[in-house]
């Protein structure tokens, strides 16, 4: 008995010390990423980032005011229609939080004809009308760099933006120093950023398939199906709409919580002018409408 608990505490020991070389090297990774980033941000004479709330470009604007100065970092949010409000709000607070100058514009995208027929490369249009707004801001500060919270991982995915992008000569501090979706999350985290952990929360448009409109009534519904999901505790969630139907994509964990709760919940969101709704067994995919035309 007494052997076998020397045996136990040694593994114990063992376990202590595997812990906290695995924490040390976390922490050189970040630290060498951290010597990274600060020396990219240092060459500028001052950003100017596309917002939206989520944690990619939130993280780019926080690194710019920790780098540089309040006044060298301007972060710029369109407070457009397939801006989910609470993403907008998310926004607000974070800037607040964090002493960042937030410069709120309205891109009045579901004006333009091209937007709105909803093509397969209708984010190039989004982030052409996007960064254009942010080169009028630049003429107001020529020297700052316009930046975006694209990350390594994006590149691998269909982003048409990425092209606008490329257009404005917008740069992209994540991409460029080689972080993905799983080391942005771990240095917020490692900042303390309350957002580290939000659903990641494409545009409402992103919902709609290719080749059908793109209108205010649908962005509305959507949000609100979505909304009403979220009140109900399903954080990370989609809804796909298909004129009078709507599928609703969440994590393959929540699938069987939402069939128990689907009764009352489909009550609700037909009422936004859904006459069906269907759980999407398969669970959450981002970028699922791509499939079929990309």
């Amino acid at each position: 008995m007494y052997y076998w608990l020397i045996i136990e505490s040694s593994d114990f020991i063992l376990n202590i010390i595997v812990d906290k070389v695995e924490l040390k090297s976390i922490n050189l990774e970040i630290h060498q990423l951290e010597s990274s980033l600060k020396l990219w941000f240092t060459e500028r004479k001052g950003c100017i980032v596309a917002f939206s709330g989520g944690v990619d470009s939130a993280l780019v604007l926080y690194l710019s005011r920790l780098f540089l100065t309040k006044e060298q970092t301007i972060g710029v949010i369109s407070k457009s229609e397939s801006l989910k409000t609470k993403d907008f709000e998310v926004a607000q607070d974070f800037a607040s939080t964090y002493d960042i100058t937030l410069a709120t514009i309205k891109t009045e995208e579901l004006k333009d004809s091209a937007y709105q027929a909803n093509p397969i490369n209708r984010c190039y249009y989004c982030k052409s009308h996007l960064y254009n707004f942010l080169n009028v801001v630049k003429e107001q500060f020529p020297e700052y760099t316009v930046l975006n919270g694209t990350n390594k991982d994006d590149l691998g995915d269909y982003r048409p933006g990425l092209e606008a992008a490329k257009e404005y000569a917008v740069r992209s501090p994540l991409a460029e120093i080689g972080l993905g979706k799983k080391e942005v999350r771990e240095l917020a985290k490692h900042y303390g950023l309350p957002i580290w952990d939000k659903p990641a929360s494409p545009c409402l448009s992103s919902r709609i398939p290719y080749g059908q409109a793109v209108t205010s009534k649908k962005l509305t519904q959507i949000e609100a199906a979505e909304n009403i999901l979220n009140n109900k505790g399903f954080k990370d969630v989609r809804v796909r709409h298909y004129g009078d139907e709507c599928k609703i994509e969440v994590p393959k964990l929540d699938i069987e919580r939402l069939e128990k709760e689907s009764e009352a919940l489909f009550f609700e969101i037909n009422k936004l002018g859904f006459s069906n709704c269907i759980i999407d067994k398969e669970g959450l995919v981002s970028g699922k409408l791509n499939r079929t035309h990309v």
